[in-house]
């Protein structure tokens, strides 16, 4: 009897014993109390009798002779019957007890027998159910602890129940929590590391260069060449530091996007007007085309380093004599920008992995970059409940699309 464990149980039940007890004790009370007044009845009659026998003029002697008499002869049988009190038809008051009241009397201890059993039986089985039921809701809650998820009793009614249901949901946050909390570590870890790589060319590179120039510090030309390719690691450096922070926000959902209604040729001016230099001494044509009344509602200073980064995706992957255009359409719900280049094109096989952080198809070993840019326009887009798309002809160029409401 596990269930006798627990402390309101073991009062519940020794209540349940104490009342089937007090029950029987009073069907025995009640029977003692019928017998006795069955006896002052027959006493009565007894009385009755013998006073009779008196004012008959029958000595004491003799009636307390006949009370006390125990021979039974045939006349006194026959006198008996004579006057319906024997054989067969025997007196009122025995015929009450034997007929009556004996019958009553077992049939009630044998039902408050019966019921006392049937009664502790049943709580007993309910009770140990109950048990069983919290021992096995108790080791699935103490899986969770180990983050062994399974689920707890169900099919049920009642407050037991909804009890566990409501610890279910709490378990499934708490797994949710879990799962988060790995992924966190999981992609802090793959983020230090990607770090370190990255960082490990353009450092190896900057220390190459400062040992040339510690060696040749006379060389003017030497020195201006290296002092040059410094400034350019030191910039790619920083570029990936940015990008790698930037993303991390995006991650850690720290950024709250402060959406108004904005000019899209101003954001296209202010995200191309820092490449437009460098696209010019590259020999490649940067084009704006588009209505510039046309509005977007979009959070400006991060639409617009989304739009860069795309073109400068672009810059990478085009040759000199090569074409970049940046085109829009607007509907009364959404907004749709383009950046369009006649570059090398992405393969099918890449296609599918080029939003991913720090990816670089076979085509991008020979180009700048970190593989950041396309993963980091993506969140800027999505984080603002917009879509960024790429369709691509390997050999003919890409277009990449961001859409954007107006809503």
């Amino acid at each position: 009897m596990n269930f006798l464990q627990e402390k309101n149980t073991r009062r519940f039940y020794l209540f349940l014993l104490f009342l089937c007890g007090a029950l029987l004790c009073f069907l025995v009370l009640f029977c003692f109390l019928g017998m006795h007044s069955f006896r002052r009845a027959l006493t009565g009659r007894e009385l009755a009798a013998s006073s009779y026998l008196l004012e008959q003029g029958v000595s004491p002697e003799a009636a307390a002779l006949a009370w006390n008499q125990t021979e039974v002869t045939d006349e006194g049988r026959a006198l008996v019957e004579k006057i319906g009190h024997g054989g067969h038809a025997q007196g009122e008051l025995l015929f009450l007890m034997r007929q009556d009241f004996l019958p009553v009397f077992f049939m009630l201890i044998f039902g408050g027998i019966l019921f006392s059993i049937i009664l502790l039986y049943q709580t007993g089985l309910f009770l140990q159910g109950r048990e069983n039921l919290y021992e096995e809701a108790e080791k699935v809650v103490a899986g969770y602890a180990d983050r062994q998820w399974s689920h707890l009793p169900s099919g049920g009614t009642g407050a037991v129940y909804l009890l566990f249901e409501q610890v279910e949901q709490l378990a499934l946050s708490l797994k949710a929590e879990c799962d988060t909390e790995h992924r966190a570590k999981e992609f802090l870890k793959d983020m230090i590391s990607d770090i370190s790589h990255q960082l490990k060319t353009p450092l190896a590179a900057l220390e190459m260069y400062m040992e040339i120039l510690a060696e040749e510090p006379g060389q003017e030309e030497t020195v201006k060449y290296f002092s040059e390719k410094s400034l350019q690691s030191l910039e790619r450096m920083e570029q990936l530091i940015l990008s790698l922070l930037k993303m991390a926000r995006l991650d850690a959902g720290t950024i709250v996007f402060e959406k108004h209604l904005c000019f899209v040729s101003e954001v296209v001016a202010q995200a191309v007007g820092e490449l437009s230099e460098r696209g010019y001494q590259e020999g490649k044509e940067i084009l704006v085309e588009g209505n510039q009344e046309e509005t977007v509602f979009c959070d400006m200073e991060w639409t617009k380093e989304a739009v860069g980064n795309l073109v400068k995706n672009a810059l990478d992957h085009t040759k000199r004599g090569d074409v970049i255009r940046i085109f829009w359409q607007s509907s009364p719900v959404m907004l749709r920008l383009f950046v369009k280049d006649t570059g090398c094109g992405i393969l099918p096989e890449d296609i599918h992995h080029i939003f991913k952080r720090f990816y670089r198809s076979k085509k991008s070993s020979d180009t700048l970059g970190a593989g950041l840019g396309l993963s980091l326009a993506k969140g800027i887009v999505e984080g603002q409940g917009g879509n960024l798309s790429v369709e691509s002809v390997p050999g003919e160029g890409t277009v990449f699309g961001i859409s954007l409401t107006n809503l």
